[in-house]
């Protein structure tokens, strides 16, 4: 394949039923949509569900609808509203002029409640949710009919319509479809349609202070914005003969297919929105938009590309059956993207002092540094060097094991786009820690290449101590110390106290002077970012670079 040819889409399922919806004329064009409740932000599950709904119509043609499910006021905020759009947008994605909210239907999907009602598939029911819940049944036993499901046509119209004036507390009566409480499915066992929250709503204020159920609202409001293909992930199969069910008993003017997919499980990672609430209001994690969750907003602060996340959306694919991602697949795709687009630069995390005697005192010299060896095009910049440098303290040992070809007494090394450097002394302090390291350099190895072409077995990376600026550096990891976090019920005993290390580094003068949200390399280190949030020269790592010492030790 060459350069300019585009890859193939991945073949799925999903990706299989529009083709041949197409092909055989059953539509003329798809139209998708993606529904978040607007109650917390969004996390990198939703991105999945936005990869697919977005990425089919681009694909095929068509339109994304972003639709609010706001049918819950005690839970909405405006703050969760702009994040999702913001969201979208940054993953790449635009809905044009399709946005859309359920309450944009509140006063047809009343009217549709009166049509059940008056057709006797809908009655007011004055249990208690604990009574509701009693009498619903287990997934061995039926239900129990409620004593109200018999009211006449005209007391459940007249009760309905007190409920919407609002002459009922929350919780006293509910509205519930009147379909099989013996049903071998539980959610066709006269599930709830409305009920009363007496609580001012974003956008339609006291209008109204009965509101739909999920269930209700979503097949409609796909109908009424004619939705070809409703796609759901699998939590949601059970739900789809109440989804058809309702469409087939109201005057819909369209009839949209439910399908469903398995949702985005990752080891080590919870995407509860519940759970998620709960390390933010308890302050387990800084917000919601911290290095450490999940979100998209998370993410994007810890300086992770929407390129890599819709490449890992891509090789997670799309299936009918639930399974788990590995994590390193998700760092995978972050680390591939970064590898090309990520200018290079040089850090010290952990400061050593290297001490070159036989280079001037006072003298220092600007060498030429490539910003990016996988694009020519990114250019080079100018690093300077010095007397006194720092070097990674984990690249040197005293008494070095095989296989360790860093920096120890009487090796030699090269210094990254500099020169090679032979170890001469380490000074100690009164605990035995070495502290600083004396050495010398060749002069005619400049460019970190011998004329004699002797060979060295390193290569390492330093900043000159001249010139070098503090920052600090946040080394994030997981969240969880568990890959299967909350298995025994309470993910918060599972919560990595490890997941953050805070460091003072030494840094290039360089990165000083980037302002950009570019993420970049620090060579033999990883990929990390400016912090959007932080005063000062702080730094947040993206993802480490793999170590084959390590690994190999």
């Amino acid at each position: 394949m060459s350069e300019t040819e585009t890859p193939a889409p991945v073949s799925n399922f999903l990706r299989d039923i529009v083709s041949a919806d197409l092909t055989s004329g059953k539509h003329k064009e798809i139209v998708t949509r993606f529904p978040p409740e607007p109650n917390g932000y969004l996390h990198i599950g939703h991105a999945k569900a936005i990869c697919i709904n977005f990425g089919l119509v681009q694909e095929f043609g068509g339109r994304c609808h972003l639709r609010y499910d706001d049918t819950n006021p005690a839970k909405e905020e405006q703050e969760y509203i702009d994040a999702i759009e913001a969201d979208v947008r940054w993953l790449g994605f635009d809905w044009g002029k399709h946005l859309y909210h359920a309450s944009d239907y509140f006063e047809q999907l009343y009217q549709w409640a009166e049509h059940l009602i008056e057709k006797g598939m809908a009655y007011v029911d004055d249990q208690t949710p604990d009574e509701m819940r009693l009498n619903r049944g287990t997934l061995t036993e039926g239900g129990k009919p409620s004593p109200f499901r018999d009211r006449a046509v005209a007391e459940n119209l007249d009760l309905f319509r007190r409920m919407k004036a609002g002459e009922f507390p929350n919780g006293a009566r509910t509205l519930r479809a009147k379909i099989d409480m013996a049903s071998g499915n539980i959610n066709l066992r006269d599930p709830v349609l409305y009920r009363i929250i007496h609580t001012p709503h974003p956008r339609t204020g006291t209008t109204w202070c009965i509101f739909p159920m999920y269930d209700y609202a979503h097949g409609q409001s796909d109908a009424l914005e004619h939705i070809t293909h409703s796609l759901c992930t699998l939590e949601y199969d059970d739900h789809r003969p109440l989804y058809d069910w309702l469409l087939e008993h109201l005057p819909v003017p369209a009839r949209p297919r439910q399908y469903e997919f398995a949702r985005l499980n990752i080891t080590y990672t919870i995407l509860s929105k519940r759970h998620l609430t709960q390390f933010v209001r308890d302050g387990h994690v800084d917000g919601w938009d911290d290095p450490r969750m999940p979100t998209i907003a998370g993410m994007r602060r810890r300086g992770i590309p929407p390129e890599a996340i819709r490449e890992f959306v891509k090789r997670a694919g799309v299936a009918r059956a639930n399974s788990v991602v590995d994590m390193a697949m998700f760092d995978a795709a972050v680390r591939d993207h970064l590898n090309k687009s990520a200018s290079r630069y040089m850090g010290v995390l952990k400061p050593l002092k290297v001490v070159i005697e036989n280079y001037p005192e006072g003298s220092s010299e600007e060498l030429d540094a490539v910003n990016n060896p996988e694009d020519p095009a990114a250019g080079s910049r100018k690093v300077p060097f010095s007397r006194e440098l720092y070097i990674e303290q984990d690249d040197f040992m005293e008494n070095p094991p095989k296989k360790f070809f860093r920096l120890s007494p009487g090796t030699e090394v090269r210094l990254r786009y500099a020169y090679f450097i032979t170890c001469r002394q380490a000074i100690k302090d009164a605990a035995g820690n070495v502290i600083e390291l004396r050495c010398t350099y060749d002069p005619a190895t400049k460019g970190g290449n011998a004329p004699d072409g002797r060979k060295v077995k390193a290569t390492m990376h330093w900043v000159s101590a001249t010139h070098a600026v503090n920052a600090e550096v946040r080394l994030y990891s997981t969240l969880f110390n568990r890959p299967d976090p909350g298995a025994d019920g309470d993910p918060v005993k599972d919560l990595n106290p490890a997941s953050l290390d805070v460091i003072e580094a030494k840094l290039e003068p360089a990165l000083a002077a980037r302002n950009g949200k570019d993420t970049v390399q620090f060579e033999r280190l990883g990929y990390f970012v400016r912090d959007s949030k932080a005063k000062g020269l702080v730094f947040n790592r993206t993802v480490g670079l793999r170590d084959s010492f390590a690994k190999a030790t």
